[in-house]
């Protein structure tokens, strides 16, 4: 993971922890990632990361001005493991659905992470690289630039919003889990055709709908919609 951060220049800590490792924003980064998945947003602050990295707190003052600083760099670490292998092959909707289908999984990896985070703009590096390479597949594909933003806008948001919706799920304790699963599986699938004939004719339908995320199909449903919107001198 730290090959993919900024180099940290003098801020390295060249004295070993109490651990016997070397501190770096990259290990930082995923210690945080590793404590916000074990304990939840309670587990990031500066006392719980010494104390996991075998390191006086205020040594992590040297790579972050502040907690928010070291959320915002979770976030884009998050961003970055969108691209790991990733490569265009030039045709612009195999490529935007291939990333939105990556940055769904990468966050739903961390979900308790991606709850804290899908909704922030971190200005690193590997947001700035994810906001050039999409826009730039865009104005590949030949759309003009207000509608290449526009589309960019969208795409981004249906995907994080979507992974933080379905990260949010995710981040529930197991038996609150169960118990949505169980209100599609008995609730919705025995309502009389009396009352509710709309829920008793696709009941079966809902529930084995309802168990997997809705993001691919709003995928496919963007992607139609941007593909209306190219000039067709492009298509």
């Amino acid at each position: 993971m730290a090959d993919r951060l900024p180099a940290e220049g003098s801020h390295r800590r060249r004295r070993p922890t109490k651990l016997g490792t070397v501190l770096s924003a990259g290990l930082i980064v995923e210690t945080a990632l590793r404590l916000i998945r074990e304990h939840g947003a309670s587990a990031l602050t500066v006392r719980r990361l010494g104390a996991a990295l075998g390191a006086d707190p205020s040594a992590l003052y040297r790579y972050f001005r502040n907690t928010d600083e070291l959320l915002l760099a979770v976030a884009d670490e998050l961003i970055g493991q969108v691209w790991v292998g990733w490569a265009a092959s030039g045709d612009w909707r195999a490529d935007l659905r291939d990333l939105g289908l990556r940055m769904h999984a990468a966050f739903l990896a961390h979900p308790q992470a991606a709850v804290l985070t899908a909704h922030r703009t971190t200005g690193g590096p590997h947001e700035t690289h994810a906001i050039e390479t999409i826009i730039g597949v865009l104005r590949g594909a030949g759309f003009p630039d207000p509608a290449a933003v526009a589309l960019y806008h969208g795409f981004v948001d249906l995907g994080l919003s979507q992974a933080a919706l379905d990260a949010a799920h995710l981040a529930l304790p197991a038996e609150a889990r169960e118990a949505e699963r169980r209100v599609w599986q008995r609730t919705y699938t025995s309502m009389p055709a009396g009352t509710h004939p709309h829920l008793a004719a696709t009941g079966t339908l809902l529930r084995n709908e309802m168990g997997r995320s809705a993001y691919p199909q709003l995928l496919e449903l963007f992607l139609d919609a941007a593909a209306i919107r190219l000039p067709r001198k492009a298509g």
